[in-house]
């Protein structure tokens, strides 16, 4: 049996790549219910939330990171990655240990940035779940120490979705639409312009012919 913690499914049917049925997927976590079945692993995909040395020196808790890690540590590192005009990257699967990012690794994939944001959190939830269907059905997983320069991102607040906190980065139609796109996926706060008591929702952007197009969405500021 194992656990699979995420704060959110983005494509339900990603799920249907588990070959092995014994998993409880939750988005919260309950240590009592962890101690009472006593899983023999515990997976973390999309997940910032604090997870107590109970669980985890006494588990074997597994997160995935969307750097290469040690490059990266750190928050929102697909909106980070994306603005530093990164097109790829990998998804590491670490063991979790007291500091952030920090512990030995067992597994990375490669992915791509294309795309907005949604889309790229769904690609990166189907490449975790084959990779915890592969690591399932391991006689062992062995771990390696990360190696290489660390670097750390910062994550990112709401009000850094506001073009005018970030115009002077913005000065070319592709570092506008990284900016639209790294941040158009549900639950996450839009790239956004204010125009006297009403803001403008800027998503589903794209460059076509020398211009940059999209949605947007106005609505009165509150």
């Amino acid at each position: 049996m194992y656990f699979i913690f995420t704060k959110k499914i983005w494509l339900k049917k990603n799920f249907d790549y588990l070959k092995n049925k014994k998993i409880i997927i939750r988005n919260k976590l309950s240590i009592k219910e962890i101690y009472r079945l006593k899983p023999k692993f515990l997976f973390f995909i999309h997940w910032s939330k604090y997870i107590p040395p109970k669980i985890f020196k006494n588990f074997l808790c597994i997160q995935f990171h969307t750097s290469d890690l040690p490059f990266g540590r750190g928050g929102s590192p697909v909106q980070n990655l994306i603005l530093m005009g990164k097109k790829k990257t990998k998804i590491t699967a670490f063991k979790v240990e007291s500091e952030v990012d920090s512990g030995p690794y067992c597994m990375k994939r490669k992915i791509n940035l294309n795309g907005n944001a949604e889309n790229i959190f769904r690609n990166i939830e189907k490449i975790s779940i084959n990779m915890i269907n592969s690591m399932v059905n391991m006689s062992s997983i062995k771990f390696k120490k990360q190696r290489g320069k660390i670097t750390y991102f910062k994550r990112r607040r709401k009000n850094e979705s506001e073009f005018n906190k970030n115009k002077k980065k913005l000065n070319s139609l592709i570092k506008i639409n990284d900016f639209i796109r790294a941040l158009d996926a549900e639950g996450y706060p839009k790239a956004n312009l204010t125009f006297k008591n009403y803001k403008i929702l800027l998503s589903n952007s794209k460059i076509y012919k020398n211009k940059l197009i999209g949605k947007f969405e106005i609505e009165k500021k509150k």
